[in-house]
């Protein structure tokens, strides 16, 4: 067992994030990525790079697991499963009750086989509901869920409406990021289930709740079906 070592003024030192960034390639690659609004394919990284894209691959894996980067399918909705999109990390976690309780979820789902995707949005829908009973008493259902959002540290945000009516929350922080870089598909999966979860509980349709990671340049976005909308205005 490997002793944590400390810095100069006492702190320790992250291990497997010094590691993964003693590599001149690595830190190149992290700063392409820090530097890309709304996030980066490992094809446009190894373009940009000049590297093969199995070894641009192996290094944004390896950035990944160190906590640096993290890492979504950026599909706006379509069908068919898109390539994975890097950005980097955040640092705001969420409350750890919260973390250990998605932490919690993603063992359970990773032995149970089957669709983890859908069964990690079966599994949020059920702790929306419960969130929203617990703290959202709003009319307007898209209040209720920036409310919730909001405490969970997602940093919701109102957009404009899309040309359809379509309401739009950007979330600019993930408080669960260590999680998603565990398992990207299913953390996106509880959180999309948490948002039909609110709905449900204001008596709005759900189903067509679309939650896109990257979909817009430093968060993500929410689109809520328009007949879930608010009045008017934007919440800032």
């Amino acid at each position: 067992m490997e002793t944590p070592r400390t810095g100069p003024s006492g702190e320790t030192i992250d291990t497997p994030r010094h590691r993964a960034l003693g590599s001149t390639s690595r830190v190149a690659i992290l700063r392409l990525v820090r530097a890309t609004a709304g996030g980066i394919t490992a094809a446009e990284v190894a373009a940009r790079t000049g590297q093969h894209l199995s070894t641009t691959r192996a290094h944004l894996d390896r950035l990944t697991e160190a906590g640096l980067l993290v890492k979504a399918r950026a599909g706006g909705g379509q069908p068919g499963r898109p390539a994975w999109r890097y950005r980097a990390a955040a640092a705001d976690p969420a409350p750890a009750p919260y973390r250990a309780l998605a932490a919690a979820l993603l063992d359970h789902l990773a032995g149970d086989g089957g669709d983890v995707r859908a069964a990690a949005a079966r599994a949020g829908r059920g702790w929306g509901r419960q969130l929203a009973a617990a703290g959202a008493e709003h009319d307007d259902p898209v209040a209720s869920v920036i409310t919730v959002l909001d405490g969970l540290g997602f940093s919701p945000r109102l957009q404009p409406p899309d040309a359809d009516d379509t309401a739009r929350v950007h979330l600019f922080t993930c408080p669960f990021l260590e999680l998603v870089g565990q398992n990207p598909d299913a953390m996106c999966g509880v959180h999309l289930g948490v948002v039909r979860g609110i709905l449900d509980h204001g008596g709005a349709a759900a189903e067509s709740v679309v939650l896109e990671p990257f979909g817009a340049p430093a968060a993500c976005v929410v689109r809520l079906p328009a007949q879930a909308g608010p009045a008017g205005g934007v919440q800032s």
